[in-house]
């Protein structure tokens, strides 16, 4: 067929933005300089951020200007919708009809013939500075009078795709967001993913499908990313598979989708999206799958659509508060049918709630299934104990077979945290090689140093080191740092295990103190507290047996201080009962042992152990007078002890490591010690 790759992978990335890309962003930021003073800091990255989206789109546009123009004066009188016929004539999905640009707005009316310019801009172009508030914008700049300035700085600013590509045009996006963030000291980085770890998820869930790119002329595909920022992650992917060619045959094409919540972000996004074409359709709008700003949680733009690919990386331990309710009312009305039927997490962190809605997202099976990677903190391997939310999700997805692999990734990799995080990849349509099956690949010693340390980012995952990874992945064999684990391995039964009660009572001043205080007593009226504490002085500084607490109501009756109910009863026994491991063990009016709530302990069983065999091996032989509360059952199998799943990296890829000698580390003490008495030996002189 002839059909072949260009490239086996889309351009290499890099630790950071490259020398051109930093340079042209710091020279791009240097209108800072012109609003210093005017303005304050904080505005700076809303003011230049829109301005350089805008003269992105103009350099596209150039070329065409003209043809816009004259189709538009051509159809403009004629009763038709010219949309489609100037898209056409700009060759792209959208156009501007102004006169202005950048360069031509004159000094004296900026503001005006800039309302104006922007105002020509096609509805899906202008949509993007009302994300940005850029009217607002435009008459603050005029009131200083720096407007035209600002105007004529970027207008010298070339940044035509031929000169500017893409991908390096993304990364001056995300350095200038970046620069934003850290002026006004918010985590703008938040929703940044650094690119190495961007094109290291892409290739994850790209490469297993390369046959069928290479095989499959004109294959359409869709792609999704329900927290896309920028658009990072619909911009590999679709520059992966634009490296797929064939002659004389359409090429693969790949449809982005994706949701964003803040609306500068999604402004940029828009604007990336704009600038995409398709190869078999150049004009159309691919802007238009780009919904924002809104919180996908609760306001899902694409509710009932399922997509072939979905790729996410959601803000790291973000609250969810916002979207509570919705998200509960769902969960509760449309249980599986709709995105959250697995359960909810406790509300600091969403993360699992972005992992059910992505499984809702999959293509169906019947349809060729679909495939997800998503980015995650540690914290959802583990959080929660067996039967709360956290658990019950993994346990769904495990046991429904939806976690496909799950790569460790190194430390200090983001901007702007330096912890531990993981790609999951979901797959909802496994091959039979991997069904039941999880793979674990422990990628975290393969990194690369930076050069220059991005806040918390000092390291990177070369190209070379993305092709290991994925070798790992694709092999599926087990090695080093590779590991191959049946789902129920990562399951357990909590058990809940009681010891006997095994009490004696001490009648003192304290136990009496302690028996006033209590509410029981305390409804009491006068005389009868007045009886009973006389009544059990009689006992003072004497111990008896758990049994005479039994003899109490006869006693009680024959003093005429009426009947013992429950509560009584049980404020007798808190105040005048003390734990005696020697005592004999408390027995219920039927002859059941009665637990000591003191010494309830919860065990973890593996779920493909018998609790019995685990007793006898484990507990019994410790605790021979324990046994496990029958009561305490799942609520999905009805068997005794709840049902959890965890997953533990460590337990996997544990290394010993030999503790150093004492006699060493006693040396490198004293020496300390010698350097410290020199240090303060100069002090004193």
């Amino acid at each position: 067929m002839n059909y072949q790759r260009t490239a086996k992978h889309a351009p290499t990335p890099v630790e950071a933005p490259k020398v051109t890309d930093t340079t042209l962003a710091a020279f791009i930021w240097k209108n800072a300089e012109d609003l210093w003073g005017d303005f304050k800091h904080t505005d700076f990255g809303k003011i230049i951020l829109p301005f350089t989206l805008l003269r992105r789109l103009e350099c596209v546009l150039e070329p065409t200007r003209d043809a816009v123009r004259q189709a538009q004066a051509r159809f403009k009188d004629k009763g038709l919708d010219t949309d489609l016929i100037l898209r056409q004539a700009a060759g792209l999905p959208f156009y501007n009809t102004s006169l202005y640009s950048l360069a031509n707005l004159g000094a004296t009316k900026a503001k005006s013939n800039l309302e104006a310019y922007v105002a020509g801009f096609s509805d899906n172009a202008r949509v993007i500075f009302e994300q940005f508030n850029f009217t607002d914008t435009i008459a603050r700049l005029s009131r200083a009078d720096i407007l035209f300035k600002i105007c004529q700085n970027f207008a010298n600013t070339d940044l035509h795709p031929a000169l500017v590509p893409d991908r390096v045009m993304s990364n001056i996006y995300e350095h200038l967001i970046r620069r934003f963030g850290a002026e006004v000291n918010e985590a703008a980085e938040d929703f940044m993913t650094p690119r190495d770890v961007v094109h290291l998820a892409t290739t994850l869930l790209l490469d297993p499908d390369d046959a069928l790119f290479r095989n499959s002329p004109g294959l359409i595909r869709t792609l999704y990313d329900p927290t896309c920022g920028t658009g990072g992650f619909l911009t590999d992917a679709m520059n992966h598979i634009d490296g797929y060619t064939a002659q004389g045959k359409a090429p693969p094409v790949l449809i982005p989708f994706g949701q964003e919540l803040e609306p500068e972000t999604h402004a940029v996004a828009l604007a990336n999206m704009l600038l995409r074409r398709l190869e078999t359709e150049p004009a159309r709008d691919l802007s238009a799958n780009i919904a924002g700003p809104k919180s996908t949680l609760s306001q899902d733009a694409f509710a009932g659509k399922h997509f072939h690919y979905c790729l996410s990386n959601p803000p790291f331990g973000k609250k969810w508060e916002k979207d509570q309710a919705f998200v509960e009312r769902e969960a509760k009305e449309k249980g599986f049918g709709g995105r959250f039927g697995a359960g909810t997490p406790r509300v600091s962190d969403g993360s699992m709630l972005f992992i059910q809605h992505l499984v809702d997202k999959l293509e169906r099976p019947a349809k060729g299934g679909g495939r997800a990677a998503i980015i995650l903190s540690g914290s959802p391997l583990f959080t929660g104990n067996a039967g709360q939310g956290e658990t019950e999700i993994r346990r769904w997805l495990l046991e429904n077979d939806y976690i496909d692999a799950i790569v460790a990734l190194p430390t200090d990799i983001f901007f702007r945290t330096g912890i531990g995080t993981y790609i999951w990849l979901l797959d909802n349509d496994k091959p039979a090689t991997r069904k039941g099956k999880v793979q674990l690949i422990d990628a975290t010693g393969i990194h690369s140093p930076m050069r220059k340390s991005e806040g918390n980012k000092r390291r990177f995952i070369s190209q070379e080191q993305i092709d290991a990874i994925a070798r790992l992945y694709a092999d599926f064999q087990e090695g080093e740092t590779v590991r191959t684990v049946g789902y129920r391995d990562f399951g357990y039964r909590r058990i809940k295990v009681q010891r006997p009660l095994r009490l004696t009572v001490h009648v003192t001043e304290a136990a009496l103190a302690a028996l006033q205080v209590s509410k029981p007593f305390g409804k009491l009226d006068e005389a009868e507290q007045a009886g009973w504490l006389a009544l059990l002085r009689k006992h003072l500084g004497r111990i008896h047996p758990y049994e005479w607490l039994a003899s109490l109501p006869a006693v009680a009756k024959k003093a005429d201080l009426g009947k013992i109910g429950r509560p009584l009863a049980g404020a007798l026994e808190s105040a005048l009962g003390v734990c005696d491991p020697q005592a004999p063990e408390v027995r219920d009016e039927d002859g059941n042992l009665v637990p000591d709530k003191e010494l309830e302990d919860f065990e973890s069983v593996p779920l493909d152990q018998a609790v019995d065999a685990y007793m006898a091996a484990e507990v019994l032989p410790h605790m021979p007078d324990a046994w496990v509360d029958a009561s305490y059952t799942d609520e999905r199998d009805g068997h005794v002890g709840k049902v959890g799943y965890e997953i533990n990296f460590n337990r996997y890829f544990y290394k010993y490591v030999r503790p150093r000698d004492l006699h060493e580390i006693d040396a490198e003490l004293k020496a300390v010690e010698a350097e410290i008495a020199a240090l303060l030996d100069e002090v004193a002189e």
